[in-house]
């Protein structure tokens, strides 16, 4: 079965992977950014410039495993071009990279995903000297990522750190076959969904289950979780499930302690790695998120491309900054959790007050509900609220304010939900939940490809050749604008042509 090739802009050091592909010379140094994928003891020399990886090439091989004993495996890809071979040589180095990765056995990818995913950065775009020939590179790379994944059955994240690689990449596979093995139906769900994001008239809700992808427990793994560190008999233990999640979460308050409860929740959903799912919708251009969760992965993901976003209700929301709002608490604010139904009825008020925020997301834009059951007390309320305000006597009027993705087809929940939203499944019942679950990504990359703005790289000098006459001589024209204007601005207008010409790729000292 072929894998797919994902692209997303990410930290590789942090995003889940079970293969990371890390770029490096004949002397095997590396930028000080790599080191947090490698043993310590293996690294050595190091500086702001870069540290040396204690270990040794054989004569003419160019990709060496790292030693480790961890799930993810690291491999050192020799991509610095001393020699000018050029692009050819820096793709057949992918190429035997790939290959020697498919070749380490992973019987169980990282989290339970369907397909193990290797990582890599655009190689050789750092010290390997294609920097300037990022679009030629993209536009070669690609192809070679799809041969691999077609061939080995894996998948393949290309990890971009700047937001114009990532625009120029999105361009590229929207002017080619992406190779979305996708059914059409959901091809045609992305190319609406990217239209809304694209015209900012698209917000994201995430659930457990995005930050399960992760490794983070979903609600029944939390109680099981919590109800191990008591000394509650069996017999109560699996009478847990059958109470409703606020009571189990009362319970097992009384039994471990408000304070030994909460400490856990802070350590167990505390910063960590991201799952893809993360990353790809840190990635689209939305400015408002609400979640259930308590950890702090989306934030991370979306810090990691530059986006800083305003958590609320614990920061103030900016003007045209993004957001995220957290209906049940953080994790770093253990104060904040809403867990037992105690603490549901004391914080009454003030989580009316955060859910008016989605009401008002539901009224003005096309919410995109991705992890989550739809079987949450507040999101039933708020969508029964909702419906009650837009109901016209007499007309029958249906207004869908928003998409569900779900994994698996569920006709009565579907049916229950029709008035209020649209529910999307993955996948029939006879395809695994893993491998529905991979859908769901593949759809979000597809999203994230059609929606990402089309001009982020337009004065990037490594994509000149990736522009058209008249986008060069926009690229041209707005160069001399750049040297008029310094980055920060010295006065209002300043400052909006600066932040102008930063979305548009400006890289200051290029």
């Amino acid at each position: 079965m072929s894998g797919h090739v994902f692209v997303v802009g990410a930290d590789l050091t942090r995003l889940s992977c079970d293969d990371v592909l890390v770029p490096t010379g004949r002397s095997l140094r590396v930028s000080p950014g790599w080191c947090p994928l490698l043993p310590a003891e293996l690294v050595s020399d190091a500086d702001d410039a870069g540290a040396c990886v204690g270990l040794a090439w054989e004569a003419g091989e160019r990709v060496l495993e790292v030693p480790g004993d961890g799930a993810r495996r690291t491999w050192l890809v020799d991509t610095v071009d001393d020699e000018g071979r050029g692009l050819p040589w820096l793709l057949e180095g992918a190429r035997e990279a790939l290959d020697a990765v498919a070749r380490r056995a992973v019987p169980e990818p990282a989290h339970g995903r369907a397909r193990r995913l290797v990582g890599l950065p655009a190689l050789g775009t750092g010290w390997g000297g294609a920097a300037g020939m990022r679009g030629a590179l993209l536009q070669q790379l690609l192809p070679v990522l799809r041969e691999a994944a077609h061939e080995h059955g894996f998948d393949v994240a290309l990890v971009l750190k700047r937001p114009s690689d990532l625009a120029a990449a999105q361009r590229v596979r929207r002017g080619e076959d992406g190779g979305w093995d996708l059914p059409e139906h959901l091809q045609e769900l992305a190319r609406q969904l990217g239209d809304r994001a694209g015209r900012g008239q698209l917000a994201v809700f995430l659930g457990a289950g995005v930050s399960a992808a992760a490794g983070l427990p979903t609600w029944e793994q939390l109680v099981d979780e919590l109800a191990g560190r008591t000394g509650l008999d069996d017999e109560v233990r699996a009478g847990l499930t059958g109470l409703p999640p606020q009571d189990s979460a009362a319970l097992l308050a009384r039994e471990l302690g408000n304070e030994a409860l909460e400490a856990y929740v802070k350590e167990r959903f505390g910063p960590g790695p991201y799952a893809l799912a993360h990353a790809l919708i840190a990635d689209l251009p939305v400015q408002e998120f609400v979640t259930t969760n308590y950890d702090p992965l989306l934030e991370q993901a979306a810090a990691d491309m530059g986006r800083s976003l305003r958590v609320l209700p614990f920061e103030e929301a900016r003007p045209g900054a993004p957001w995220l709002l957290k209906l049940h608490g953080d994790a770093a604010r253990p104060e904040s959790i809403v867990l037992t139904r105690e603490e549901y009825l004391r914080h009454g008020d003030s989580r009316a007050a955060l859910a008016g925020v989605l009401h008002s997301l539901l009224l003005t834009r096309h919410v995109l509900f991705v992890g989550t059951s739809m079987l949450d007390d507040d999101l039933i309320r708020i969508a029964h609220e909702v419906r009650s305000a837009l109901r016209l006597e007499g007309s029958g009027r249906v207004h869908r304010s928003g998409t569900v993705l779900t994994l698996r087809r569920d006709v009565a929940r579907a049916r229950l939900w029709e008035r209020d939203v649209e529910t999307v499944a993955m996948a029939d019942d006879d395809v695994p939940a893993a491998e529905a679950a991979r859908r769901l990504e593949v759809l979000l990359d597809l999203i994230g490809c059609l929606s990402t703005p089309p001009n982020g790289y337009l004065l990037d000098p490594a994509y000149r050749g990736l522009l058209d006459e008249e986008e060069r001589a926009l690229a041209d024209a707005l160069a001399t604008v750049a040297d008029l204007v310094p980055d920060d601005g010295s006065s209002g207008a300043g400052r909006q042509v600066a932040a102008l010409l930063r979305r548009l790729g400006l890289q200051r000292g290029d």
